[in-house]
């Protein structure tokens, strides 16, 4: 079973940088056909695509999004990272990491979510 689990600070400043790890435990995000995605939900914009990355580590951001993220892994720990420059209080929201196949499309497995305020 796999599980991927969303961890990091809960409050950011304004103007700082987001910071999110997913761990996944169950399957190796470098084994089959996977892309490891950032999704966030706020009351304002609803569910919102960040960017993933994929199972050869090739990256794609959301057009609006993409000159401040920026997604990595950690092949070693079975980890991907999330990381939002420039924060305002519009980046508000509950972020989740999740899985989406490449054959079958659809987002098999999320995290809890985890709630990240911006505020001074």
């Amino acid at each position: 079973q796999v599980q991927l689990q969303e961890s990091g600070p809960g409050l950011v400043k304004p103007s700082q940088t987001l910071s999110l790890t997913c761990t996944v435990s169950g399957g190796s995000i470098t084994a089959g056909t996977y892309y490891y995605t950032w999704i966030r939900r706020s009351p304002g914009k609803g569910l919102e695509w960040i960017g993933h990355i994929g199972w050869q580590g090739n990256t794609y951001y959301s057009p609006s999004l993409k000159s401040r993220t920026s997604i990595s892994r950690d092949t070693s720990n079975n980890q991907f990272t999330l990381q939002l420059s420039s924060v305002t209080p519009e980046d508000t929201a509950v972020y989740y990491c999740t899985r989406r196949g490449l054959v079958v499309g659809l987002y098999d497995y999320w995290g809890q979510g985890t709630q990240v305020t911006v505020s001074s």
